[in-house]
């Protein structure tokens, strides 16, 4: 098979857009073309493959396995033709270029207050920024396909380099008019017929809550769970229980008064943000001022706007109950 003297770099462009949206018509949009344009070139990069690359599925299309298999390396490709061309800027010495970070789900509260300031400090920077689960940016940071990624844990399963961001604090909540909202430092046992809504088997978040139960020794009455921290959050508005979250997916329901924190011994579960790279991956000038960025402002930003609605210990040390429901 040698397909490489045909293939074009405005081929795998488009392959790899097809193949994020498994839409011909969404690629389309995104690329400014009309979709039979679209569906022309991976036809010309299939004949050229000589494989099938994507497969009809109902109304939608599927990759094939050849598919995923040039994705990954599609990818590469186009990461190492944007790291040529940002070296090329950075040796005539201009401000410039571009920048792809990914950032977990909880991030996405946070960070694009950071990437703004960022870019208001450096216009000539263009930031990219992609939101996915752990396993999708492990694999986007092998792929060369982002510089760097904000994640809540070490990313021991890749050759990458990990430094810590922030502090990364787990609160209890409740919602607003929980009887033990006013209670200081109570025991978690306190709260065993309450239902816990958890985030979905593998997250980072279940896996935080489940190490506070076994820390504990507690074991929740019932347990719900549910796939995102925004329906996490309007169930806890609604009564429907309480649950372990981020502090940072919080700013505009502390500020409103809309959920309480509860004041639980052993809370916050305190965690750490980490900006990751590849060791293999050497930054050029616009990803290491944003990694030094994250560095020197993540923490203050975070600290800023978040630390006043940490539970505090008592005075002294010692726990103090001041509701009336821990009295019972």
């Amino acid at each position: 098979m040698n397909f490489v003297r045909n293939l074009t770099l405005r081929q795998l462009q488009i392959f790899v857009v097809a193949a994020r949206h498994l839409s011909y018509a969404r690629a389309a949009e995104e690329l400014h073309l009309t979709p039979p344009a679209v569906s022309m070139q991976l036809k010309q990069l299939e004949d050229n493959v000589g494989l099938p690359l994507f497969e009809r599925m109902g109304r939608g299309v599927a990759l094939t396995g050849a598919g995923e298999l040039l994705v990954h390396h599609a990818l590469r490709i186009l990461g190492e033709i944007k790291d040529a061309e940002a070296s090329l800027q950075a040796l005539a010495g201009a401000e410039s270029g571009q920048l792809s970070v990914g950032l977990v789900s909880t991030a996405k509260y946070f960070m694009p207050r950071l990437l703004a300031k960022f870019a208001q400090a450096h216009p000539g920077v263009e930031v990219q920024f992609t939101v996915g689960n752990r396993e999708a940016l492990l694999q986007k940071l092998q792929d060369n396909a982002i510089d760097l990624a904000v994640m809540g844990r070490t990313p021991v399963e890749i050759d990458a380099h990990a430094e810590p961001m922030a502090s990364h604090p787990y609160v209890l909540i409740g919602p607003a008019e929980h009887p033990l909202r006013a209670a200081r430092r109570f025991d978690l046992h306190e709260l065993r017929r309450e239902t816990f809504l958890l985030r979905e088997e593998g997250s980072g978040s279940r896996r935080v809550a489940e190490e506070m139960f076994k820390n504990h020794l507690f074991t929740p009455a019932r347990t719900i769970s549910m796939g995102s921290n925004e329906t996490i959050k309007q169930a806890v508005m609604a009564g429907m229980g309480i649950a372990l979250i981020s502090l940072h997916t919080l700013p505009l329901e502390l500020k409103t008064g809309v959920i309480s924190v509860l004041d639980v011994l052993g809370t916050p579960v305190e965690r750490t943000w980490y900006v990751v790279h590849m060791n293999a991956k050497r930054l050029l000038p616009a990803g290491v001022k944003f990694r030094e960025f994250l560095l020197d402002e993540a923490a203050p930003a975070l600290g800023a706007e978040f630390d006043a609605y940490l539970p505090r210990p008592a005075a002294g040390g010692t726990p103090v109950l001041q509701s009336a429901a821990l009295q019972q």
